[in-house]
């Protein structure tokens, strides 16, 4: 999972599903993706994927939505964090 466009990717497979046991793996995906960006593209990898998954947001309805919102929090944490 070291690259952006591979994360990116999990994360929307994982919105799609909207299985609520995903949630774990879409955290260890993005932890996973920080831990080989050098700390100076983080934010804007971060930013990234944020954006992708408010996109997904509108899109999905039910679970997926709920999925997508939690997504979309934990990246804001991440964010707060850099």
């Amino acid at each position: 999972m070291p690259g952006l466009a591979d994360c990116l990717s999990l994360l929307r497979l994982l919105i799609a599903r909207g299985d609520p046991q995903g949630i774990p793996l879409a955290e260890n995906a993005i932890e996973q993706y920080l831990s080989v960006t050098p700390a100076a593209a983080r934010g804007r990898g971060l930013c990234v994927l944020q954006l992708d998954a408010r996109d997904q947001h509108v899109a999905a309805v039910g679970v997926q939505r709920s999925f997508a919102e939690t997504i979309d929090a934990y990246i804001a944490r991440k964010l707060a964090e850099q």
